[in-house]
């Protein structure tokens, strides 16, 4: 119980500090002309000016709070390298043990996960920093680590703690283990396709000497590329072209060291976005036609197209008398396009072409070769594909997949998706293909032609194929054998999704990624990882995925929609995935490439030596102790707190007020008596 005086001033203080002074001038006055009751008139002004301040006795009943002292542990994957999880739990024990016998002390036990996908490194000071948010500061006796010393948000001084008490350490792993590590020094994040991209990295060898000769495996997107011999802890440049567009995966692994406490981080991995240069795609336009706008708008509606159009306006046969110099703008440039500079296209279409002069035979010979070394050609055909002209009827015979019957099929039908084709990823979906018939407007030709290769992704009338797609060597060929989808472009009927089809149909030509038949992709989705399997098959082989630290999980994929197979599972860590489905394999990254916490494994008291020093705590590797943790000592005063075999927590005298009582001074009949007495015997005393 604690006893005191408390004020509640009547008026403002600036007007009890005036009164203040002038009953000190009066008494003053009165004291100096020696007047009999002089002095009982100055008390009585100071008991006058004591009541106008309000004083009241105080009665406080407090209880004592209790210190309290954090323990947090490192529950990182760091820890899980050699006996660092033996010894994490082994000091745990004890530590809690030995704490639990002191009195008035309160522990609080923190674990720092960095395995929960969500935070790169070891993070103890945000730990210790929530775990005692609601403690006020005055009541932090200490805190007490078990890590292997590798923490990444130590704060710079001892004022970022929020509290003035000594931060121990205990560590765990061994002195002097070796360790090997890749690190990236300089890498880029975007690349042209086709174009080649300098990697700068490093190979430390850390508790072995410098200098060895390290062989050196590149990858990009778990393929081999480059086998590299570099000298350990030199910088070293490959250099690596970009495949693809979208995310190429380069990783660098190092051989693992001799007796090195693991080899996770004899890896390092980039992720480099590939990007195109503007697609180039020659359109060459036959016979006018109204479905010749349609291609020509949807191309030039992309700007990363770049777009070379070629229209026949008149058959060289047809002669009417115009002027030579007026039957074109400029002379076309044919040998310069299909025979000098025709591997720099990425696509050509030919919309309605039939041979009409224009175009030598040997240029076809060498849009064969084109496609051959991995170009692509989509044929559009019409009425032109069963004419003596017909584009079969050319060196391209070798490479269409549609052999003409010299028919045309001409009445009403609705183009629907064939088995294939639902599970193709160029159909697979299309918008209004749902429903039975497709919800789309009608064609009203199909060019007849018995495939002879290929798929038939598209069908008409008794299963006439009317869209073949075939690979060709490197490259990939398509035939449109309807010159009709026009009216989807006009909205005829309500149109159609030709803008979805021919957009997704150029891209598979020009070997788009995600639009691969056979293809395994991983990604996110909130906290799950997402392996999905492209196919044309009716069944997917088990997939094995591998987090970055491993063990491999076994997933059994479900069918999600036709040629389209899913699973989940937790993506638990950060780092490099890696999934594997029959010949596939896909790799995904979670968090940074190289997360911090597998960037250096090696234990060490570096890191908290300066706010264990300006907290005065102490630093002790469990590995050097004889067989316990140091004594636990509370002390509550002076500055040492902490000694080679005993560690200080700093104890605090701190209690909470539970009630409180208040007695005024002066106030109803007590404080009138007190004041009328004195101004009693101030009277008395002059009238003697």
């Amino acid at each position: 119980m604690t006893y005191g005086l408390a004020f509640d001033p009547f008026v403002s203080l600036p007007v009890l500090a005036a009164l203040g002074l002038l009953a000190v001038l009066l008494a003053g006055l009165l004291l100096a002309s020696r007047t009999r009751g002089a002095a009982f008139r100055a008390l009585a002004l100071a008991a006058g000016l004591a009541a106008l301040a309000n004083p009241s006795l105080t009665r406080e009943e407090r209880e004592p709070l209790s210190s309290v002292v954090a323990v947090v542990v490192d529950k990182s994957a760091s820890q899980d390298f050699g006996d660092r999880t033996a010894q994490t739990e082994a000091a745990r024990t004890e530590v809690t043990a030995r704490l639990a016998r002191i009195p008035g002390l309160e522990v609080r036990t923190l674990e720092a996960n960095a395995r929960d996908g969500e935070s790169d490194g070891t993070r103890l000071f945000s730990a210790l920093a929530a775990g005692l948010a609601d403690v006020p500061p005055e009541r932090v006796a200490g805190a007490i680590l078990i890590t292997d010393g590798r923490v990444h948000d130590a704060p710079a001084d001892a004022a970022g703690l929020g509290f003035a008490a000594p931060v121990h350490g205990l560590v765990t792993g061994r002195a002097g283990e070796r360790d090997r590590r890749v690190a990236l020094e300089k890498a880029p994040r975007f690349g042209i396709v086709g174009q080649r991209q300098s990697l700068t990295f490093r190979v430390t060898d850390e508790g072995a000497p410098a200098g060895a000769r390290v062989p050196i495996t590149v990858r990009r997107d778990g393929e081999t590329i480059a086998t590299p011999i570099v000298t350990a802890g030199q910088s070293a440049t490959v250099e690596v072209e970009i495949a693809h567009a979208g995310p190429n995966i380069v990783e660098i692994e190092a051989p693992p060291l001799a007796d090195e406490l693991t080899p996770i981080n004899n890896r390092t991995a980039v992720s480099i976005d590939g990007i195109r240069d503007k697609l180039r795609v020659l359109l060459v336009s036959g016979e006018p036609n109204v479905g010749e706008r349609t291609w020509r708008n949807l191309l030039k509606s992309d700007a990363n197209v770049d777009l070379v159009h070629f229209t026949i306006l008149r058959p060289p046969e047809k002669q009417d008398g115009t002027p030579i110099n007026e039957l074109s703008l400029i002379a076309f440039p044919t040998r310069e396009l299909f025979q000098t500079k025709i591997r720099d296209f990425d696509l050509i279409i030919f919309d309605r072409y039939s041979q009409q002069g224009v175009l030598p035979q040997i240029y076809f010979d060498n849009i064969v070769r084109y496609v051959r070394a991995g170009g692509a050609v989509l044929v559009a055909a019409g009425t032109d594909y069963v004419e003596p002209g017909s584009l079969y009827n050319t060196p391209l015979e070798d490479i269409l997949p549609g052999v003409p019957t010299g028919n045309t099929t001409e009445i009403p039908y609705h183009a629907r998706l064939t088995d294939p084709g639902k599970r193709h990823p160029v159909t697979r979906a299309l918008p209004g293909s749902e429903q039975t018939p497709p919800h789309w407007s009608r064609f009203f030709r199909v060019i007849d032609a018995n495939a002879r290769s290929g798929t038939a992704i598209l069908a008409g009338p008794d299963e006439k194929p009317v869209l073949l797609l075939d690979r060709v060597g490197e490259g990939r060929v398509a035939l449109l054998l309807s010159d009709h989808i026009w009216l989807w472009a006009r909205g005829y009927e309500g149109g159609g999704p030709y803008i979805d089809l021919l957009r997704r149909l150029s891209h598979w030509l020009m070997k788009e990624p995600d639009l691969e038949e056979e293809r395994l992709k991983l990604s996110t989705s909130g906290r799950d990882l997402v392996v999905e399997r492209q196919t044309m098959g009716d069944t997917v082989p088990v997939a094995q995925v591998t987090p970055p630290t491993g063990p491999a999980r076994t997933l059994t994929l479900t069918q999600a929609e036709p040629g389209l197979w899913r699973a989940t599972t937790p993506a638990d860590q950060l780092g490099l995935w890696r999934a594997a489905n029959g010949p596939l394999n896909a790799l995904v990254n979670i968090g940074p490439l190289n997360p911090k916490e597998f960037a250096e494994v090696t234990s060490t008291r570096d890191v908290l030596v300066p706010v264990s020093a300006a907290t005065g705590g102490g630093l002790w590797r469990l590995a050097d102790l004889s067989g316990s943790v140091p004594r636990i000592v509370p002390v509550t005063s002076g500055d040492r707190l902490a000694g080679a075999d005993w560690m200080g927590l700093r104890t605090r005298e701190v209690s909470v007020v539970t009630g409180i009582g208040l007695f005024p001074v002066f106030a109803g009949l007590s404080g009138l008596m007190l004041l009328l007495g004195l101004l009693a015997l101030s009277w008395v005393r002059e009238g003697r």
